[in-house]
């Protein structure tokens, strides 16, 4: 399991802050977003123009990052 925190302004489009997700193998950060759906698919457009800094377990990492069951993701507004 791959949580996932959105910490300042952003949220899903239901509102919510905190996911979790099953990962079976090692995936990158990009693909955990997309597999959210249309829930998280604003976050994306919004890494790329550097908007977002992407956590993976409290390390600065990218959308390129590689996560496993266990990590933890922080999406933080700026």
């Amino acid at each position: 399991m791959v949580t996932i925190s959105l910490m300042g302004q952003l949220q899903t489009v239901d509102g919510e802050r905190d996911l979790a997700c099953e990962v079976p193998s090692p995936m990158s950060v990009r693909q955990v977003i997309q597999r959210q759906g249309i829930q998280l698919r604003h976050l994306l457009q919004l890494i790329r123009e550097k908007k977002v800094l992407v956590t993976v377990n409290k390390k600065i990492a990218s959308e390129d990052s590689l996560v496993q069951n266990g990590d933890a993701i922080r999406l933080v507004g700026h």
